[in-house]
């Protein structure tokens, strides 16, 4: 009856979504924030470790206003917490989409139920993503160098891309295609082919163009070009280097192996990006 039906319905949601929400911990409303930089980035670690990614955002927003010249550390501290923070609400959202989509072909009268809580999580995603481009824009890319600018112009345009996956918000997908435009500029300028900043930056601007625009062929020939060129300069990097390098290239291999299939991922799950 609509009784047993409604309860397995709630069943399928809570199954589905109780392994992604248990990461998911907001902010504890008696979280307290440190008074000064090292003990808010030694917190910011001890979030990251206990996986509570909410509380690690807060912790390296206070860090940019207490000084928003960041070491390469504070920077990649910054691009984990909301990489996390953004990331669980993303796999939520794809979940909570396809419910959506299966209860309205089975016609039982949920489907709204979903988009109510689908709506929920897209506010949610939204307003992390414009906390974090809004802070960049206005805090941190005045400071730092060309290794920098590439590295949070690029954070910038992963964020309206992430926006736009869930809204496909036209403003957002233009201010994507344009923050990641100005890091490739930068980093053509300045970054050797191989340095794993501007390969990341490469991965992700490739994936926008395949997923995101659906300019196929740019996003295979960006990838593919950078890819064979790097592979030129690889023996040049230092060691640390090096080992951040290959691991991004075998991303984009990765990628181009999916894509050669012409069976692009249509849930967006494919390995796409990097965390910093």
């Amino acid at each position: 009856d609509l009784k047993l039906q409604f309860l397995y319905f709630i069943g399928y949601l809570f199954f589905n979504l109780l392994p992604l929400y248990n990461n998911m911990v907001a902010a504890s409303p008696q979280f307290e924030l440190p008074n000064n930089r090292d003990d808010l980035i030694f917190t910011a670690k001890l979030a990251e470790q206990a996986e509570r990614y909410d509380e690690m955002v807060l912790c390296m927003k206070a860090v940019v206003k207490d000084n928003a010249k960041l070491s390469q550390d504070e920077r990649n501290l910054l691009s984990v917490a909301y990489k996390n923070s953004v990331g669980i609400r993303r796999a939520s959202w794809r979940i909570l989409s396809s419910i959506e989509q299966r209860e309205d072909q089975k016609g039982t009268g949920n489907a709204s139920k979903v988009k109510d809580y689908r709506e929920m999580v897209e506010q949610e995603l939204s307003e992390i993503c414009e906390d974090i481009i809004l802070l960049l824009e206005r805090d941190v890319l005045v400071h730092g160098g060309s290794d920098d600018r590439v590295f949070f112009k690029k954070m910038q345009g992963d964020y309206h891309r992430y926006h736009v996956e869930a809204t496909n918000n036209a403003d957002h997908k233009q201010a994507a295609l344009q923050a990641y435009t100005d890091a490739l500029d930068t980093a053509k300028s300045n970054l050797p082919v191989a340095n794993p900043t501007r390969l990341g930056l490469v991965l992700n601007l490739s994936v926008f163009y395949y997923e995101i625009l659906r300019s196929t062929d740019e996003g295979i020939r960006l990838a593919k070009t950078n890819f064979d060129e790097a592979v030129q300069e690889l023996e040049n990097l230092p060691e640390a280097e090096y080992k951040e390098a290959t691991l991004i290239m075998q991303l984009i291999r990765d990628n181009l192996t999916l894509w050669s299939e012409d069976e692009p991922n249509k849930d967006g799950t494919q390995v796409e990006d990097v965390d910093n």
